[in-house]
């Protein structure tokens, strides 16, 4: 299972509120039954399969194209363990609760 976090930033829009934007985003991601998506003020967060993530995460980046913007800048941040498995709950509570056992 991987965790994903994308940022998508529609570039030239005439108004400075991308919310509509981002808002279609999400959509995108919380419409998808194979990844689990969270929006935070600044990004979203995806977990799943990589593969599923990557799709995705190209329908997030073509989706401003299609409100009519003619740039957009999306990055992408993953972590993948091989290891051990990895969920976005589980990595949270191990930060909030370092040191409490």
């Amino acid at each position: 299972m991987a965790i994903a976090e994308i940022k998508v930033w529609p570039v030239g829009t005439e108004d400075p509120s991308i919310s509509s934007y981002i808002r279609e985003c999400f959509e995108i991601a919380e419409e998808n039954n194979s990844i689990e998506a969270v929006l935070t003020p600044t990004s979203t967060i995806l977990e799943g399969e990589l593969s599923d993530l990557f799709m995705v995460a190209q329908s997030m980046h073509q989706a401003p194209f299609h409100q009519g913007c003619a740039r957009v800048v999306t990055t992408i941040t993953i972590d993948e363990r091989h290891d051990s498995p990895t969920h976005m709950e589980g990595m949270v509570d191990s930060v909030i609760n370092v040191g409490q056992n």
